[in-house]
């Protein structure tokens, strides 16, 4: 799959990382990955007040997914690390999944 398009998921968790929630990014997609990671800590600095751990990464992706249909799978790793990838999906929409821990 080629990539051609990046996202900004930022996620804020409680500080033992069991209850996250997504949170909005400023842009839906960014040309470039420079681009996406440029926003990338002052996205973090704005929402620290809410929430006591905030996580994100820029997604590379094909953005023929998104008319494909594609959702945003993430989960937390035991080392705290965010892993995060855009699937498709047999639905037309891009979504956000969350996996269990």
């Amino acid at each position: 799959m080629e990539t051609a398009a990046f996202l900004l998921l930022i996620i804020g968790c409680s500080d033992d990382l069991n209850q996250c929630t997504e949170l909005p990014a400023p842009a839906p997609f960014y040309a470039e990955a420079a681009e996406c990671e440029s926003v990338l800590p002052e996205e973090m600095r704005r929402h620290v007040q809410q929430f006591p751990q905030i996580l994100a990464k820029c997604i590379g992706f094909n953005p023929a997914l998104e008319e494909e249909g594609a959702e945003i799978a993430w989960h937390i790793d035991p080392n705290g690390d965010l892993i995060a990838s855009v699937e498709p999906t047999s639905h037309r929409e891009l979504k956000v999944a969350r996996s269990a821990q």
